[in-house]
């Protein structure tokens, strides 16, 4: 809770600090990677900086947090840490690195407002700052506790057992332990962080969803090639493609992630676009396995059939659910293939859900933007509706 002291200071700046958020972000990482050139080149994703959609994610988070202290005091932002303490224990954050980002971020505070921020104001926002940060701490200690990577030691080596084209631009891959011992728990809808040397010696970490549900005797990831056009958006998923081969050790993070399954029998919606499916993927194969006749809706839209990643396995698993319901869109559905489909985007509006649904969603940001408010619109709580997105988060606080 933010003190009686901050809570007006904080109020009457939020305004002028959401107002020159981007200037502060953009300085904030300018200073941060001159005084530590190897957290870009090794931890943060240099795609996303270079189209500027981090420096959104952090700014998001910043206001949100604050707009939060300010407007639901007695209540704890549980969605809103979850979500970046997942991603941050899939990278290895540690607790030191909130001290270094605290450092440059409020340089650039003072920098960019200048006479504006006198100590009180300064002394307002650190304390937003830190009741942040200890909050996402102790959050990220948990979860290293829970996984069994004390200290933010989150990565292991993994060999890939398997590799197949899932559609021209996807591959799946099999992962199981290089040292032989046994694989780490998950629960379906859980991702890893996977670590790759790059050609200029840079050590990249993307995230990818576990697209087959526990229980396997490896893991599965699912990885698109991302087209980025100038942004070196998909400098790891194109050097998986053209080098990853069956032998090749890959490092891999402990799963984490919280788009997970809720226990008991009540009615589920997943939904999902484009390679958006890989989760929903492992939550439908754990169903089908645990728990067949739960109730569930399955949702996908996707460019074309050719494109839809495990088309021909969802469908199975829709199968083997009795009171599973699938539907289809493409904006380009081609021939007939002997599966009912619509034509277009994804809308809610046409499904029958039973009360008490519960939504997952994964997929690009529009489409969870417009499938959420369709959702909402027929009359499914905000509580209800769960999602991942693929990427930072440029959606924070919006539950």
């Amino acid at each position: 809770m933010l003190s009686a002291r901050s809570v007006p200071i904080v109020r009457a700046t939020l305004p002028v600090v959401g107002a020159h958020i981007t200037d502060i972000t953009d300085l904030f990482y300018r200073k941060l990677f001159e005084a530590h050139p190897t957290l870009l080149r090794d931890l943060f994703n240099r795609g996303n900086q270079a189209s500027g959609t981090q420096k959104q994610a952090l700014a998001g988070s910043i206001a949100a947090f604050a707009g939060m202290l300010l407007e639901r005091p007695d209540e704890r932002p549980d969605a809103l840490l979850q979500r970046i303490a997942h991603k941050h224990a899939s990278l290895g954050v540690t607790p030191e690195q909130y001290k270094v980002v605290h450092q440059h971020l409020f340089e650039a505070i003072a920098e960019v407002l200048g006479e504006a921020v006198t100590p009180e104001v300064g002394a307002a926002w650190d304390e937003v700052y830190w009741l942040m940060a200890h909050a996402l701490i102790a959050v990220e200690a948990r979860l290293y506790e829970e996984s069994g990577t004390a200290g933010g030691a989150v990565r292991r080596p993994m060999t890939i057992v398997e590799r197949h084209a899932e559609t021209p631009d996807t591959v799946s891959f099999g992962l199981r332990p290089a040292d032989g011992l046994p694989l780490a728990p998950f629960r379906p809808g859980q991702y890893v962080s996977v670590q790759v040397e790059l050609p200029d010696g840079a050590h990249q970490i993307r995230q990818y969803s576990l697209s087959a549900a526990p229980g396997r005797d490896h893991w599965r990831i699912t990885v698109k090639r991302v087209d980025g056009g100038p942004d070196p958006d998909g400098e790891v998923s194109h050097h998986l493609h053209a080098h990853a081969r069956p032998g090749d050790v890959l490092t891999v993070s402990a799963p984490f992630g919280d788009l997970v399954l809720p226990p008991g029998d009540g009615p589920l919606l997943l939904a999902s676009a484009g390679i958006g499916c890989t989760p929903m993927l492992a939550m439908l194969d754990h169903l089908a396995t645990t728990a067949p006749t739960r109730p569930v809706t399955v949702v996908h839209a996707d460019r074309s059939p050719g494109s839809h990643a495990h088309r021909a396995e969802q469908l199975a698993l829709v199968d083997r659910l009795p009171h599973a319901a699938l539907h289809l869109w493409y904006e380009d559905p081609g021939p007939d293939t002997g599966t009912p489909a619509r034509t277009g985007l994804a809308d809610a509006g046409v499904l029958d859900l039973p009360e008490g649904v519960t939504a997952y969603l994964c997929g690009p940001l529009p489409f969870l933007r417009s499938f959420r408010s369709d959702l909402l619109r027929c009359g499914v709580p905000a509580r209800s509706v769960h999602y991942e997105v693929f990427g930072p988060d440029l959606w924070l606080g919006q539950d």
